[in-house]
């Protein structure tokens, strides 16, 4: 069963070669890379990849007017890439996405007879022996949707934390291509206008979200996420992280994503940890 991916990102060459050559080995047929920066210099040292292809968004390819938000323009490129249906499942993933199915991905799919195929994040938690700059996490954490493992594993923030996840938690999915009146969204879909419901997730195809594993990183990108980005819709969340003093939002990003050896046991013995290393840096090198 042949399937691809629809990705849209702004990111360091070696992160975009760390997401190529990871799914690539997966068995992707096909990643479609559009590049948000069409001068992105990437373009011209990726182009040439088997079953890649570079897509500059430049004004040319957005026609009369490029979409403001990132989201909507992520959206106009999965659509775009579904209508064209070049293969029979496409997923939409963001660059610090990464699938690590315990199954062959082609054989997920073929064995589903659903119009889309939900994968679950987990969120991977910052490890300060490891590089930063690459995805180089090795323990992620699964949605604490209990109350009580949230209070075990936030302690004050819980409240916060509602969601059990700094991220997002509804996950990406893989879309069946050539289904009429099917709308693909960034996670999850439409199907006549009407919101795709019922599906729960695949238990085969976690996806590690490498959301703000890196705590300085995190800290650059969070005046865009509270403004503009993935804390827009979390008014808790967004309402500490705005009003909180620089040293009160390191302590609680040390508290939430650098939990104590105790919590992880927890989370370990009720299988809301997986670990794994990627080894990312090596994949990306020999792209």
């Amino acid at each position: 069963m042949d399937w691809g991916i629809c990705i849209t990102a702004h990111a360091s060459e070696i992160q975009l070669r760390a997401f190529l050559a990871h799914h690539l080995g997966l068995g992707a047929s096909h990643i479609w890379l559009h590049l948000d920066d069409p001068t992105d210099p990437a373009a011209d040292t990726l182009e040439g990849i088997d079953r890649v292809t570079v897509i500059r968004c430049d004004d040319a390819w957005w026609g009369k007017r490029r979409p403001d938000r990132h989201q909507n323009r992520q959206s106009r490129n999965m659509r775009r890439l579904y209508d064209a249906a070049p293969l029979p499942w496409i997923a939409h993933l963001d660059v610090d996405e990464f699938i690590l199915p315990h199954r062959p991905v082609a054989e997920v799919l073929a064995a589903s007879d659903a119009i889309l195929v939900r994968m679950r994040p987990w969120e991977a938690l910052h490890d300060p022996a490891r590089p930063s700059g690459l995805f180089a996490a090795r323990t992620f954490r699964a949605p604490l949707r209990d109350l009580e493992q949230r209070i075990a594993a936030f302690d004050d923030h819980a409240p916060i934390m509602a969601s059990g996840a700094l991220s997002h938690i509804v996950g990406k999915a893989f879309f069946r291509t050539g289904v009429t009146g099917l709308e693909p969204r960034l996670h999850g879909g439409f199907l006549h206008k009407e919101r795709i419901t019922g599906i729960g997730f695949t238990k085969d195809l976690p996806l590690l979200h490498f959301h703000a594993q890196d705590r300085e990183a995190w800290l650059q990108r969070l005046p865009f996420r509270l403004e503009r980005g993935a804390y827009t819709n979390n008014a808790p969340l967004n309402d500490f992280l705005s009003t909180a003093t620089e040293e009160q939002v390191r302590a609680f990003y040390d508290a939430v994503m650098s939990p104590p050896a105790p919590v992880l046991d927890r989370l370990r013995e009720d299988g809301l940890l997986i670990e794994a290393d990627l080894d990312l840096a090596r994949k990306a090198a020999t792209l």
